[in-house]
């Protein structure tokens, strides 16, 4: 077999043709051999060291107990990564440590000098530290011969050589250094062949349960929900909406992942509809709690739940993965839970999986219920991988597990992890006849897998725990079910900040009634918490989306867990959060206002901010983006608007104080220090907006390195791009400010805001105007993006929304760039909203590492939906009903997967907001990546705002609805505190004019005044 990369189809093509000559194949291997031959002579080493060398790199990149301290030392360290700093190692790079006392034994030291050149040679860095042991007279001249064999270039230097003194390390030093070294060597065990084949001590034989050989079992295929709406042949909604049915087996699955993000704002998990899972704790993705693999193909996971036949042996998943079987599986998605039914060999499983809605607690509740019409004996094993950290591959080796004699419960931790500095995990059943393993590779087995584990074979697991090992925590309970018996197993995956904690967590969860006390808080809560506002109208799509999936979305996925399938982000986006709560102005203002002021929190005394942050540290990016800072006064004055809460203005927030940005620096990582200085939110924002004030040629504003399009990373990377839609941004947020400053008592900025904002609608109708739409940009040369002079990107979406979104640009103009969006950009037959045209691909053209992406695929003129958005909010402001009514149908993703042809095409999950849309063939129409996508929060204000019209003015309510034509009525019930406001909206003749009624009594100024009188209204709203 052969395989080659090139950068185009002919050269791939030349270099087929090539190596089907024998003669070129024969060629390679030679040049490989005589390649190797030069290495091995470089490092004067033979070929017999080189297998050595290999060997023991095996035990680098794949940690080997065999060759690391034991467990005795491992349980002693309570140092983490910044104990090593001391000595001039980061630890970043995988340790090998050489222990050597005798000058006899100096050609050790010299294998482990030329082991390191070829690892290095071979691309594997790695950190060789040799320990000088020798206490007696002789210890300079051993100090002296070891130096010689090393080279200056590689002394003290990340992934090079340290030699120390021994007894110059504390003895804490030498636990920490032991404990995160890969490979110990030392010459008083011997040669480094001793080491390397050192045989493990025999472990204890647990015996193999007796397999009954049996004839294959009769397929068992639960009945389908009936009455789902938008079936497509594997899922649709039930539960009026509130829930995604999915049907499928082991040759019916779904094209993709479908899955459900359920979070706190502790705590999450993402599991798909095959049940594989991960699950994290404060940030899903420095501190998961089991692996993240984020691979939609074969959808592997770190969790998985077995039961198993204690009389004949046989097993399987109460989940399609890793161990199905042929007979059905309905899993349900619901807001806060999923739910798993499956019947196997006459035993009936439902399956719960939710998390707390408060604390680290996750339950997997197990329902099995003996259907086979006689007595059963079996086992329940609820298995996770340990990763406390971010990639298992870096932390599995630090990872300590341990059992509470008290409760049984297994816990581990990781204190090599810094940022998350005794941090506890734990995995608990509510059974005492049990028994446990922690050791990963006990478990699966040699060659083996979860889909055939060696554990599932064997009578019972080993109860083997502690350091060195290869981590997990697996739990197994064995019980009888007579016929017709049900029995509920619940198994909690958790976390918390110390042991007392843990145990506290434990004990309070605990039991049957705690575990449903807990699912009835989430349901009570996700319930009131989208039935603040609810929507019936004519179309059933509409209301589903617009009745729970959105705003589940937004703050489940991208508040709370801000984690997806298909990113584990686990940090706060300045703007991404800030956009997000937007959407929950409505519901839960009081999130709105939190983030606000985490916002200001992160911003420098010099006005930028930090791109993103994560906690608990603050550890984050600074950045030139050109837009992030100016999210905070956008978002501050719509939500001072909308709620009428003007004393968040005088709450009193520190600056971060930072080193600047070097010229040509684009960005750098590290974490700020909280300043002295302080300033009020409405300072914050005034420092913001200011700090927006910094014009190029054309009197626009500098674009940085990227404004809302990151990948527009190169247009002003010089300092002089300039940005036609952050002009159109920074005008709203001039005109919005007016006010605020005026409610402030500040008329000062607010003449200032003024003159800014006349200064910038001058501008953009000067040199922002292309003839049939406004420009994108302008790169440093001054070369317009987004004009029709452009081979690529003749027309991006984004200005032309924002004329419209801002009022700035001149109406007839903006009428005009509507159309030629629309025209260019808008694909009704394939039902997506390009972002521009055409994509970025060979032109001389270089805006940034968007034309990285293949061109078609997500910002690269695909749909980018959350540009999409803006767009329909656009047209809705201009009051086109048609083509507002025609984007909001396209956008729905429920309308891409009401067939089995659609989903086949589609492929994602239609039940919540992708990202993206791809608009090349071969995957045109194919759905990008799902949960985690701003869209959501946007396509909600679309939908309840910009659509339905109803707009909310401290507690007074608006209307303003752009809905087709045809529609003759719609209703909204609203509530406001705790009072329900039922409002009927009725299409009016020709003649008559707009009006508004409450009680019966029609409103003069056409608007709603709320009260939270606890009364029931009724509203009657003529458009």
């Amino acid at each position: 077999m052969i395989m080659g990369v090139g950068d185009t189809r002919e050269a791939c093509e030349g270099l087929i043709e090539k190596y089907h000559d024998k003669h070129h194949k024969d060629r390679v291997f030679e040049l490989a051999w005589t390649h190797s031959q030069v290495v091995l002579r470089h490092i004067n080493a033979t070929e017999s060291d080189s297998l050595l060398y290999n060997r023991l790199a095996s035990s680098i990149i794949y940690t080997n107990p065999l060759l690391r301290a034991d467990s005795a030392v491992l349980v002693k360290n309570q140092r983490g990564q910044s104990g090593l700093w001391g000595y001039s190692i980061s630890g970043d790079l995988p340790i090998v440590l050489l222990q050597i006392k005798d000058q006899s034994n100096i050609r050790l030291a010299k294998q482990l000098v030329n082991a390191h050149s070829y690892w290095n040679l071979k691309g594997l860095k790695v950190d060789l530290v040799i320990w000088n042991e020798d206490h007696g007279g002789y210890r300079q001249i051993l100090q002296n011969q070891i130096q010689e064999l090393i080279a200056a270039e590689v002394t003290d230097k990340p992934g090079g050589i340290f030699i120390r003194a021994a007894e110059q390390i504390s003895s804490e030093d030498r636990i920490l250094f032991q404990t995160v070294s890969r490979a110990i060597i030392s010459d008083s065990d011997g040669t480094l062949e001793d080491h390397l084949n050192r045989k493990p001590s025999p472990k204890a034989d647990i015996p193999y349960i007796s397999i009954v050989p049996l004839p294959d079992l009769p397929i068992t295929n639960i009945a389908a929900p009936t009455n789902l709406q938008f079936f497509n042949g594997l899922g649709g909604f039930a539960e009026n909406g509130t829930e995604y049915v999915i049907v499928l087996n082991d040759k019916m699955r779904t094209p993709a992942p479908w899955v459900n993000v359920i979070a706190n704002p502790h705590f999450g998990t993402v599991i798909s509809e095959s049940g594989q899972a991960y699950s994290w704790a404060e940030n899903a993705h420095e501190f998961r709690l089991t692996p993240w693999n984020n691979d939609p193909v074969c959808d592997t996971s770190g969790e998985a739940f077995y039961l198993r036949d204690e009389e004949t042996g046989r097993f399987w998943t109460t989940t399609l993965l890793p161990r199905g079987s042929q007979s059905s599986y309905i899993v349900r998605h619901g807001m806060g839970y999923s739910v798993f039914t499956h019947t196997e060999d006459g035993i009936s499983t439902e399956m719960w999986v939710y998390a707390d809605i408060e604390y680290a607690v996750k339950y997997t509740v197990l329902k099995i219920r003996n259907v086979s019409g006689r007595p059963r004996r079996l086992s329940a094993t609820g298995y996770v991988e340990w990763v406390l950290g971010d990639q298992r591959p870096k932390t599995a080796m630090h990872v300590f597990s341990e059992v509470n004699q008290g409760t049984g419960t297994l816990f581990a931790k990781n204190p090599y992890n810094t940022e998350f500095q005794g941090r506890i995990a734990f995995f608990d059943v509510d059974e005492r006849r049990k028994t446990y393993t922690c050791d990963r590779t006990e478990f699966i087995g040699r060659n083996g897998s979860l889909k055939n584990p060696d554990a599932m074979r064997r009578v019972r697991l080993s109860g083997k725990s502690g350091g060195g090992l290869d981590p997990c925590a697996a739990v197994q309970v064995t019980f009888e079910l007579n016929e017709g018996e049900e029995r509920e197993i619940i198994f909690r995956l958790g976390s918390s900040k110390d042991m007392n904690e843990a145990l506290n967590l434990i004990r309070s969860h605990r039991g049957t009634d705690e575990a449903r006390q807990s699912l009835q808080r989430v349901r009570e809560y996700w319930t009131r918490t989208l039935n603040t506002i609810q929507v019936e109208t004519p179309d059933a799509a509409t209301n589903i989306l617009a009745n729970g999936w959105l705003l589940y979305q937004t703050l489940a996925s991208r508040l709370w867990g801000r984690s997806g399938y298909y990113q584990s982000g686990g940090a706060f986006g300045f703007r991404d959060q800030l956009q997000d709560v937007l959407s929950l102005l409505h519901t839960e203002p009081k999130l709105a206002r939190q983030q606000i002021l985490l916002a200001a929190s992160r911003q420098f005394k010099e006005g930028d901010v930090q791109h993103w942050w994560h906690p608990p540290s603050g550890r984050g990016v600074r950045t030139k983006c050109s837009d992030d800072f100016l999210w905070l006064p956008y978002v501050t004055s719509r939500y001072i608007k909308q709620t009428g809460d003007t004393k968040i203005l005088d709450e009193s927030i520190s600056f971060l104080e930072g080193r600047e940005l070097n010229p040509g620096e684009e960005s750098y990582y590290d974490l700020p220090v909280q300043a002295q200085q302080r300033g009020t939110l409405y300072e914050h924002c005034i420092k913001a907006i200011k700090n927006g004030f910094r014009y190029g040629d054309h009197g626009l504003p500098l674009i940085g390195t990227g404004d809302w399009n990151d990948g527009m990373d190169e247009v002003g990377r010089q300092g002089k791009g300039e940005s036609v839609w952050l002009a159109f941004f920074l005008y709203e947020i001039l005109n919005r400010f007016i006010e605020i400053a005026g409610l402030h008592n500040d008329q000062l900025f607010a003449e200032e805001c003024k003159k800014e904002a006349a200064h910038l609608k001058e501008n953009i109708e000067k040199n922002a105007w292309d003839g049939e739409w406004y420009r994108r940009a302008y790169f440093d040369d001054g070369t317009p993006l987004g004009s029709s002079v452009n081979e690529e990107c003749k027309i991006d979406s984004l200005p032309q929304s924002w004329s419209v979104i801002s009022g700035a640009g001149e109406i007839e103009r903006s009428k005009t760039a509507l159309d030629s969006a629309y025209k260019y950009l808008v694909h009704e037959k394939d039902a997506f909203i390009s972002l521009l045209d055409p994509a970025f691909d060979k032109s001389s053209l270089n805006p940034g590492y968007i034309k990285g992406y293949v061109p078609g695929v997500r910002e690269n003129g695909g749909q980018y939906t959350h540009a999409a958005v803006w767009l329909a909010m656009a047209f809705a402001k201009m009051g086109e009903n048609k083509r507002t009514w025609d984007l909001l149908t396209m956008l729905n993703p429920i309308n891409h997967g009401k067939t089995s042809a659609e989903i086949a095409k589609y492929k994602v999950e239609p039940y919540v907001i992708a990202a993206d849309i791809y608009s090349v063939p071969p995957n045109t129409g194919h759905g990008g990546w799902t949960w985690y996508s701003g869209s959501a929060s946007w396509m909600y204000q679309f939908i309840l705002e910009s659509f339905l019209g109803i707009k909310q003015n401290g507690n007074s309510l608006s209307f303003a609805p752009c809905v087709p034509l045809e529609w003759e009525s719609f209703k909204i019930t609203y509530r406001y505190e705790n009072t329900l406001y039922h409002i009927t909206f009725l299409k009016k003749s020709e003649q008559a004019a707009m009006h508004v009624k409450l009680d019966g009594a029609v409103q003069t100024d056409a608007t709603i005044t709320l009260q939270d009188d606890g009364l029931r209204h009724e509203a009657e709203v003529l458009f």
